[in-house]
């Protein structure tokens, strides 16, 4: 069986490298990010119909001041940032199952002003008609190299599991950076975006059925299981 690697940043790295000990799989990795606060302003909430959230660190690293925002109801990205909404206190509008793009279509037809709240790096959406949108940056992914133990590892192959475009960019800067050979891994990617991402000459690339943990681990699972 093929060696899992886990690059996502905590407390998701952690949750992720249980759950995959639990299905029996080799895990390694370590988080090639740490995420930290970014100062922000909180605007006037009367002058919004929701919140569009695309990730549970909005709610780990905003701050007090986000508690003026809990009367706008929250569309979620999927279940993970839902729960991290309601465990703030916030009261959930729609909670997506295809990335924040299909999320914000889901929409398409009402006249709402949302306020994305989001990281520094974050997915370019395209606003349907009758949807105003404004932004504030409200934490940072912080890049950290890679280990020996795991750069050496690679360079046998295996399995990398990413949960986010961010980490699909930092596992190549990586590769490049330590001259590894890409053709000896595969990846299982969370969304269509992270595949784009994560750049061409891999083992293979494989999209989980839905952008979710759970569902991104049982394909990671499936390839550890395929032939070397």
């Amino acid at each position: 069986m093929k060696t899992l690697f886990l690059f996502r940043p905590e407390p998701g790295w952690s949750v992720s490298s249980k759950t995959a000990l639990d299905m029996g799989l080799d895990v390694s990795g370590a988080p090639l990010f740490t995420v930290e606060p970014v100062g922000w302003e909180v605007p006037d909430p009367e002058q919004f119909d929701g919140l569009l959230v695309g990730s549970a660190n909005v709610f780990r690293h905003g701050g007090k001041q986000i508690d003026r925002l809990t009367k706008l109801p929250v569309h979620a990205v999927g279940d993970a940032t839902a729960d991290a909404a309601r465990n703030a206190g916030f009261l959930i509008g729609r909670t997506g199952r295809g990335g924040l793009q299909s999320l914000l279509d889901e929409l398409d037809g009402r006249e709402l002003h949302l306020l994305r709240l989001a990281g520094e790096d974050r997915v370019t959406l395209r606003l349907p008609e009758k949807i105003r949108m404004e932004t504030k940056i409200v934490y940072r992914a912080v890049p950290q190299s890679m280990t020996d133990d795991d750069i050496a590892r690679l360079r046998t192959g295996g399995v990398v599991a990413l949960h986010s475009g961010a980490a699909a960019e930092r596992l190549q800067v990586e590769f490049d950076r330590h001259e590894m050979e890409r053709s000896q891994v595969d990846l299982a990617v969370i969304g269509p975006r992270v595949a784009e991402m994560a750049g061409e000459g891999w083992r293979s690339v494989e999209i989980a059925d839905a952008p979710g943990d759970s569902e991104l681990l049982a394909l990671a699972r499936a390839l550890c299981q395929t032939d070397e």
